[in-house]
């Protein structure tokens, strides 16, 4: 039997990653339902702001330095990545 926090644990994860996935999507994958894991290395980052400071800056300096320096993308304003912010802060995360 499938312990009840651990299933919830997973039911986070998945939300994240669907926040990520078709939302965030900065490489462009999102087209191709096989690559729905691209992003999971930044779900536990992206958890711990969620369950420790909620920070809408937090998450945007998270997401804006994940595509300028973790992937090398050239990135324009961080401020287009507030929406996406907002949408993972309406995420409910307690276990």
């Amino acid at each position: 039997m499938t312990n009840p926090k651990s299933k919830r644990a997973a039911e986070i994860q998945d939300a994240i990653r669907q926040v990520l996935f078709r939302d965030w999507d900065p490489i462009s994958v999102n087209e191709n339902p096989n690559l729905q894991d691209e992003y999971d290395a930044y779900i536990a980052p992206v958890y711990r702001i969620l369950s420790g400071s909620r920070s809408e800056q937090e998450l945007v300096d998270f997401l804006f330095g994940t595509e300028s320096q973790s992937m090398g993308l050239q990135c324009d304003s961080p401020e287009r990545l507030r929406p996406i912010a907002r949408k993972l802060l309406e995420l409910d995360v307690e276990l």
